[in-house]
């Protein structure tokens, strides 16, 4: 007798979830994020959240994250100051 286990596939965590917990490793980071457009997208190797400058002619720029879409963990991040 051969028993298959079936596995669900895992659950994609909502893109507000995502923005939860880049906001809040961009608040340390940068304090006001109000100077920034925020832009998210799923994408094959997770969630990216991206923060860019509203004013073009600033200098330096926000914080770029990958988040894994099922478990919520940060898988890279780059800050541009």
């Amino acid at each position: 007798m051969s028993s298959m286990q079936s596995t669900a596939p895992l659950a994609v965590m909502a893109g507000d979830q995502i923005l939860t917990i880049a906001q809040q490793d961009a608040v340390r980071a940068y304090g006001d994020l109000s100077i920034f457009r925020i832009q998210l997208a799923l994408e094959g190797d997770g969630w990216h959240v991206d923060y860019e400058l509203k004013n073009p002619a600033w200098k330096g720029g926000g914080p770029h994250y990958v988040i894994d879409p099922h478990s919520g963990a940060i898988l890279s991040k780059r800050y541009e100051q």
